[in-house]
């Protein structure tokens, strides 16, 4: 039997970005720059460097500007190419052209299961990654790469997950699972807890915004029960699947930066800036001179 491959991502965006407002009162949170390049973007390169070639971007009202940006723009590269800003003219080319780009709508915010579950008809019967775009995550080789590489040894649904210790445990679905004795990044789930106790935590690894579900997921979103709100929530539908088949935690090589919050926001444009090389050195030096 051949081995699947994780050819598509999925990308939830249809929220509201409320953490944000009044900045997302018209932006959608996922265009918000991190340094000069929106949110969004990181996430969809990191798909791409993962070997994925269809990336799937959930949206919904008001979202219009992430399909533009992902568009071509004959105006502003034929302004770009008659100024002779050449350099500038391939960056904005190489936007539009970093994979096949597909959309589908959430008409209503009813959880991030019901988000995934629009993409059926576009994933198919096949493996595929979830990424939150939120969840900036700085390493060597890309944090889905090295989750894609886990994948193809276990071909089996994978979580991405992150130690967190004390009471932030609570923020975060914790699994409830065991290293595996050949390979300690690998956890084998057993179940999961959402937003627990730090006193009823069963260990320390907490799920961040990296999936690679198989196609059963769909089946189980479709058919678990919604919870408050209505809401359709990843964490159940993941936990339906277990009954089916074997999950596995997986701890990722990286630095994460929660960029839907405001200080983690704040945070990664800081040390995104200061690791460039034609942004770095002056901004260090300015801020040494700062009294904060």
């Amino acid at each position: 039997m051949a081995s699947m491959k994780v050819r598509k991502a999925v990308f939830p965006a249809a929220g509201f970005g409320t953490r944000f407002l009044p900045a997302t009162k018209a932006t959608p949170k996922e265009m918000l720059p991190l340094v000069d390049k929106p949110l969004i973007q990181y996430g969809v390169e990191e798909a791409v460097a993962a070997g994925c070639t269809e990336i799937i971007i959930v949206t919904g009202r008001g979202k219009s500007s992430l399909e533009d940006h992902f568009d071509k723009s004959y105006e502003l590269e034929t302004a770009l190419e008659a100024r002779g800003k050449t350099a500038l003219l391939e960056m904005v080319r190489s936007v539009s052209k970093l994979a096949k780009i597909s959309y589908t709508r959430q008409p209503d915010a009813l959880g991030l299961g019901h988000a995934v579950l629009q993409a059926k008809q576009l994933v198919g019967n096949e493996p595929f990654a979830v990424i939150l775009p939120d969840d900036v995550v700085d390493a060597k080789v890309p944090c889905l790469k090295q989750m894609v590489d886990a994948f193809e040894q276990v071909q089996a649904s994978i979580l991405g997950s992150e130690i967190v210790e004390g009471a932030a445990i609570s923020s975060y679905g914790c699994l409830d699972c065991t290293q595996d004795p050949d390979d300690p990044r690998l956890l084998d789930v057993r179940s999961m807890i959402e937003k627990p106790k730090p006193e009823e935590a069963p260990s320390q690894h907490a799920i961040i915004g990296r999936y690679i579900l198989t196609p059963r997921i769909f089946s189980m979103l479709e058919t678990v029960k919604p919870g408050a709100g209505g809401e359709i929530q990843l964490t159940d539908g993941i936990k339906a699947l277990l009954q089916y088949e074997r999950v596995y935690g997986f701890t990722y090589e990286g630095c994460r930066y929660d960029a839907g919050d405001k200080l983690g926001f704040l945070k990664a444009n800081v040390e995104f800036a200061l690791r460039r090389d034609d942004l770095g050195p002056k901004f260090r030096e300015w801020l040494k001179q700062q009294r904060f």
